[in-house]
């Protein structure tokens, strides 16, 4: 009987409190609570970048990580900028730079520039023969111009002149000149 006497107290509280909570509640708006929102992290694109070497008649040689777009006269900048003895006539300033490349400044009277008009003592490179090894032996030609020429000659076909090379990425005027006796078409 006790037990009967517990159970229907219980079952009253349990009424009253469901009452109390109606009765406070009425005509009051609900307001909803917000969802709980997760943080959502979005990963910007990073910065494509280059590395390159730089080297010759530069205050810094070294390797560098520049950012994709720049130009050779950006490399040589960061390299401390070309010496005193520096040759820059010979290199193409405005060229755009390619991942893994060389960027060779040479000094004056030195090899490089002497071979910008002089016949090279070995036997000149097969533009149109040549793998991308014996391109990269050639002075102010890295890996990766190397390959461009490559690239060039698979997309228009052989070479007919050296000065065709003025229409390979990263080859200019002075690249071409310096570049001159030392390669056949």
């Amino acid at each position: 009987m006790q037990h009967r006497h517990l159970l229907a107290a219980g079952f009253a509280v349990a009424v009253a409190s469901v009452l109390a909570v109606h009765t406070l509640h009425r005509g009051q708006a609900h307001t909803a609570i917000p969802a709980l929102r997760t943080a959502v992290h979005v990963r910007t694109p990073a910065v494509a970048q280059l590395v390159v070497d730089v080297a010759g008649a530069v205050r810094q040689p070294g390797l560098y990580h520049l950012a994709a777009g720049t130009r050779i006269a950006d490399a040589v900048a960061a390299a401390g900028g070309a010496t005193a003895k520096a040759d820059v006539t010979l290199v193409n300033l405005a060229a755009p730079l390619a991942d893994g490349e060389q960027v060779l400044v040479p000094a004056r009277g030195s090899a490089g520039s002497a071979a910008a008009g002089a016949p090279s003592p070995t036997a000149p490179v097969d533009l149109n023969t040549a793998s991308a090894e014996q391109l990269d032996a050639l002075p102010g030609v890295g890996p990766a111009t190397a390959q461009k020429i490559i690239d060039y000659r698979q997309a228009h076909g052989p070479f007919r002149s050296v000065d065709e090379l003025e229409g390979v990425p990263g080859i200019g005027p002075s690249k071409l000149a310096q570049l001159k006796g030392l390669v056949i078409p």
